[in-house]
């Protein structure tokens, strides 16, 4: 019952985020939000500090699930990886990536937001390394340095979806743009792993 709680707590933060920005965030519009009491609402978060930076744990899983694949060939899992940061959970009604920019924009004044930033982009950068590492020693991929893919990779993903809530710009366009990219990097063309 008090995860459901939390859940809910954390989802009417999201919505406020989205309708009011951080600056419009307060208790007790999440409060509004949840149908809850401002009370109830720091029964389990003291601060809206400590709220947020749940909410963030709840991104960074959110996130880890979406990259994560069982593939073990290294293609597989960079299409896997592309398909999780590219392809929303619900297109058009899934507000984080809003409350994520408006929580982004905070992280120079918020040293939590910005160590927080930077777990979900070690994440990442990672995530890719490994595959890129891995996809080398296999002889998938061009011989390249790991880390400065994963930077191009994860700078490449943060621009585009800044230029996604900012402009409205289609994240499949800047998914085509890396795709070539890599494939200048890497030798590896989406779709190139042979089916079994």
């Amino acid at each position: 019952m008090e995860s459901e709680t939390k859940s809910e707590i954390i989802n009417a933060t999201n919505r406020v985020l989205c309708e009011h920005g951080y600056a419009g965030l307060t208790m007790q519009k999440i409060a509004d939000e949840s149908a809850m009491t401002t009370a109830a609402i720091h029964y389990h978060f003291d601060t809206k500090e400590e709220l947020l930076n749940a909410f963030l744990d709840i991104l960074i899983e959110r996130f880890k699930a979406k990259i994560s694949s069982e593939a073990t060939d290294p293609r597989k899992r960079l299409t896997a990886f592309l398909d999780g940061v590219f392809t929303p959970t619900t297109p058009d009604s899934d507000g984080f990536p809003v409350a994520i920019m408006e929580l982004k924009a905070q992280a120079p004044f918020h040293d939590l937001f910005r160590e927080r930033f930077l777990d979900l982009d070690e994440v990442m950068r990672e995530v890719v390394a490994d595959i890129v590492a891995d996809g080398i020693d296999e002889g998938h991929f061009k011989q390249t340095d790991p880390d400065e893919v994963a930077r191009l990779v994860t700078t490449t993903i943060n621009g585009a979806h800044t230029r996604k809530v900012a402009l409205g710009e289609p994240l499949d366009e800047t998914r085509h743009v890396l795709e070539n990219t890599l494939e200048l990097h890497l030798g590896w063309q989406p779709g190139s792993e042979v089916v079994a």
